[in-house]
């Protein structure tokens, strides 16, 4: 960023300022927080409200249920268990997962459930990590083809609200029914990060916000970030809302005062479904920078340059892209790594590739660029239902890239 000008503020930051408050003023957004740093300097943009009702101001330590922005955080605390010797990357999950042991196939995406085979090779670590264990969202509308029904009825598919069941009563449910395609075939995006947290907690014998609170919030100083939140918090929660149909109206979706956030919920979702980890901006910072230090954090050592450097690498082959139905457009210039997409190739946002991360259902998403060093976090509270969400996050990227001056 450039030096600061007469007013106070980095002439280069004014353009995500700009950016950002946009969707505010159009009534869009009720607020948000968004931060933009290389090195030691941090731009932070905390604008609107997090409550419509209250008209509680965001704050810098305002927090967020951040969905699926948690996938690259369960893919560390996996990747620290390989790391241990408690989980070979390359193994089967059998041992841990009895309930994917021996798994059926659907002979194809629209057979019937019992029309199957058997799986060709058992599900591994590396499986569950790039979203090919062969199960997961399928892209078409919903009960298209009978496993979407069965999915549903089960209470297994992805979505936004909460799985209802305990881990283990979740893959009692997901082990009755067949894969969709052969382990290591297909992506498919999300339930295998829900299962992982499933694999965390049996691997390590602990649960699963015990083994991230102890080996990496705490190392970390993350201290605000957790699957529930004390009473001593919750006015720092923002509300949730949603785009009512036809008219574009927010409505509440999920209240702090009224949800019950206080405790864990029945499933600590790995994956982030029904909002999963919330956190702030400076605690998602100190991860990224985790992330861009290659896996340290002052002396502490989270992970080995070795593990991120997979983790942050395209895992996908062009011929499995091919096969695997994404967001329109996604694999021409992305991959999937350990949690998160991975650039391929220049974008339009990044001027190089490598650039790293992801975005949460409820409106959150980040990235880190380890060529330019810089690190960009925007958190909002409404549902993603449209092409304007993903064009906002693409206008706030390139902001941030245009703010390194």
């Amino acid at each position: 960023m450039t030096p600061t000008d007469p007013t106070g503020q980095a002439p280069s930051s004014t353009r995500v300022t700009s950016v950002l408050r946009g969707p505010i003023e159009q009534g869009g957004l009720p607020g948000l927080v968004a931060l933009v740093a290389r090195g030691d300097q941090v731009h932070v943009d905390a604008l609107g409200v997090q409550d419509v009702q209250s008209r509680v101001p965001m704050g810098r330590d305002t927090l967020f249920r951040i969905a699926s922005m948690g996938k690259p955080v369960t893919a560390v605390a996996t990747l620290m268990l390989v790391e241990d010797g408690r989980l070979q990357l390359d193994g089967p999950v059998d041992r841990w997962l009895p309930e994917l042991a021996n798994r059926r196939v659907l002979r194809a995406l629209d057979s019937p459930l019992d029309d199957t085979v058997p799986a060709r090779r058992p599900i591994t670590v590396r499986d569950l990590l790039t979203l090919r264990l062969g199960t997961g969202a399928v892209m078409a509308p919903p009960d298209t083809y009978p496993i979407q029904k069965a999915m549903q009825a089960a209470r297994v598919a992805p979505g936004f609200d909460p799985i209802p069941h305990t881990p283990d009563e979740f893959m009692r449910r997901l082990g009755e029914l067949p894969l969709i395609h052969h382990p290591g075939e297909r992506c498919m995006y999300h339930t295998g990060f829900e299962v992982l947290g499933v694999l965390i907690a049996r691997a390590s014998g602990m649960g699963f916000d015990d083994f991230l609170s102890e080996r990496l919030f705490k190392p970390l100083g993350m201290n605000d970030t957790a699957f529930s939140v004390p009473a001593e918090k919750r006015g720092r929660l923002a509300t949730t809302y949603q785009r009512a149909p036809g008219t574009g109206a927010l409505t509440v979706w999920h209240e702090p005062r009224t949800a019950p956030e206080s405790q864990p919920p029945a499933f600590l979702a790995g994956g982030g479904q029904g909002g999963g980890l919330m956190s702030t901006v400076d605690d998602f910072l100190t991860f990224c920078r985790m992330l861009l230090n290659q896996g340290s954090h002052g002396a502490t050592r989270i992970l080995s340059p070795e593990s991120i450097q997979q983790m942050t690498t395209d895992q996908i082959p062009p011929e499995q892209k091919a096969a695997s139905p994404f967001f329109p457009g996604f694999w021409d210039t992305s991959g999937w790594g350990f949690g998160g997409s991975v650039t391929t190739r220049p974008d339009g946002i990044s001027p190089t590739a490598g650039r790293y991360g992801w975005a949460g259902g409820f409106g959150t998403t980040f990235f880190i660029d380890p060529v330019q060093d810089l690190v960009a976090i925007l958190l909002t509270q409404r549902l993603m239902s449209g092409p304007d969400d993903e064009a906002f996050a693409v206008a706030f990227s390139k902001a941030a890239y245009a703010a390194l001056g």
